[in-house]
């Protein structure tokens, strides 16, 4: 089966933030998403699961563990099990990516306690 954005689940984060479930299964999730400008997401870190961030278009600002990193077009990070990290639009401009997670990442999410959790 074709996957297109159109034809694939769409939700929203973060107030106005935009995700499309390309491939939605408990071991493998692939979503294409959007941040407009100055938006955020929670910091975070998952128990079991690995990321790979693939920026489209932008540049996002990541925070893992300690370090932060610029991330901008064609360009890509990868965030290992229990590693906490962030991802933030500090431009003027919506950032467009594709964050690939294995197994899937929902659930196992834990918020750090020092961040409000509606951000």
């Amino acid at each position: 089966m074709k996957i297109t954005i159109h034809n694939s689940q769409q939700y929203t984060w973060g107030g106005s933030c935009k995700g499309w479930h390309l491939v939605n299964n408990k071991m493998l999730s692939v979503i294409l998403e959007t941040m407009p400008p100055g938006t955020k997401e929670v910091r975070h870190r998952h128990s079991t699961c690995q990321q790979f961030f693939y920026i489209l278009k932008g540049e996002a600002t990541f925070v893992i563990e300690d370090e932060e990193l610029k991330i901008k077009k064609d360009e890509g990070v990868h965030i290992k099990p229990n590693m906490m990290h962030q991802i933030m639009n500090h431009t003027d401009k919506e950032i467009e990516f594709i964050v690939v997670s294995q197994p899937h990442s929902h659930g196992d999410r834990i918020i750090n306690n020092n961040e409000n959790a509606n951000t």
